[in-house]
């Protein structure tokens, strides 16, 4: 238990990222780098474990995608997690799940989300080994917790019907949509929506891909993803690198990138794809005149052709607020649009030529800065910049305010 301890809360480093392939970002679930770990949770007996994704890779609080196997008469023990959420996924066999102190047989493939402040536990009473994933999500970006009850649940009584929330991921569930005007058709569920969960999760979809067919491109727009590879093979392309992808690779797309997946012309490709969303909510307050800055305020002016209006208005949502939401010392920011010309001569406005601005607020240059030299600027800027005819920025202190979101 204390090894298992001692992975889940390393200390979380803030260090810049060099720049990473795509192909880097694939990670194999590879058996044969599994560590042995007994009475995890004080639960019963072995299980074998290693971590696929963890904290550092993305700007959301996503937490980790462990994987492993749980050997015969094992399992997790009975426990509590205050600060994070995690969804257990059963790949093979059947094993007892427990939420809260009630339990059920699930059978492979099979998906079990485990709500913060929701006792739980797993325990493989059959003579077969089961392969098994865990994913999480923390309310704090790379904080975890533990609290072990004591409780091997071996030997706890059945329910044969779950009185808590799982999925299947069942192929014949699937419906035929369009992710994408460029691509094909493909088979997709959402298997849950936010609604399910407490922290960042936005939603666990099932998707089949079929024989040399294409998702199309699809930016994510507010949300990360995970995803696994459960059967096939295929590519995945981000921006502008392709890499090969087979059943039990992991990989993961950032705020803003755009992600197409293809399935070669054999077995198709079938993915769980974990979202979460970017989320962070600060709030300023100021009772007295101020003797040193609290924060800066970058002003950012565009002249924007009525042609890209609507798209420059999406990109700041979708793309430029999720980017920053992540960064260090971001507080707020704002998109304006220039008064219709009718009421600026009404105001007596000046006139000038400029129709958007960007209101950008750090709490230090220096963090600001750190925005700007981050892997998601080099994406959002040029979502900006990119549809503006030109564009001018200077920057403030901000000496006083009056916020009362």
């Amino acid at each position: 238990m204390k090894r298992l301890t001692a992975i889940l809360l390393m200390t979380f480093s803030m260090v810049v990222a060099t720049a990473q392939t795509l192909k880097d970002r694939i990670v194999r679930n590879d058996p044969s780098k599994y560590r042995n770990l007994t009475a995890v949770h004080a639960g019963a007996g072995q299980m074998a474990f290693t971590q696929l994704i963890g904290r550092t890779e993305l700007s959301t609080n996503f937490l980790y995608l462990h994987a492993g196997v749980i050997n015969a008469k094992s399992g997790i023990g009975h426990h509590f997690h205050h600060t994070i959420e995690e969804m257990y996924v059963l790949l093979t066999g059947e094993a007892e799940f427990t939420i809260n102190g009630r339990t059920s047989k699930i059978k492979a493939p099979a998906i079990v989300p485990c709500k913060m402040g929701d006792a739980h536990a797993i325990y493989n009473s059959s003579k077969e080994p089961v392969r098994w994933l865990n994913f999480a999500v923390s309310e704090t970006k790379g904080r975890a917790d533990n609290f072990d009850l004591g409780d091997t649940r071996v030997g706890a009584a059945i329910d044969l019907i779950p009185v808590f929330v799982s999925g299947r991921l069942e192929q014949n569930k699937l419906k035929p949509v369009k992710l994408s005007t460029a691509g094909n058709s493909v088979l997709y569920r959402r298997v849950f929506g936010p609604d399910i969960f407490r922290t960042d999760w936005n939603h666990v979809d099932h998707l089949v891909i079929a024989p040399d067919s294409t998702s199309g491109p699809r930016q994510l727009e507010g949300i990360e993803e995970v995803y696994y590879v459960i059967k096939g093979s295929g590519t995945v392309s981000i921006n502008n690198e392709i890499a090969a992808v087979k059943a039990d690779d992991a990989f993961y797309g950032k705020l803003g990138e755009k992600i197409t997946l293809a399935a070669d012309s054999k077995e198709g490709l079938e993915l769980l794809v974990i979202g979460i969303n970017a989320s962070k909510e600060k709030g300023l307050n100021i009772s007295k005149p101020l003797l040193k800055p609290k924060a800066i305020v970058l002003q950012m002016d565009f002249i924007v052709p009525k042609e890209n209006a609507e798209s420059f208005e999406k990109m700041y949502y979708s793309i430029y607020v999720p980017a920053m939401t992540v960064q260090q010392g971001y507080l707020s920011s704002k998109l304006l649009r220039l008064f219709p010309e009718d009421i600026a001569k009404s105001i007596q406005a000046e006139p000038t030529t400029y129709n958007y601005q960007i209101q950008i607020s750090f709490d230090t240059e220096e963090n600001r800065k750190k925005w700007v030299a981050s892997e998601q600027h080099k994406i959002a800027w040029p979502s900006a910049s990119g549809l503006a005819k030109e564009f001018k920025w200077r920057g403030y202190d901000v000496m006083g305010d009056d916020d009362q979101r």
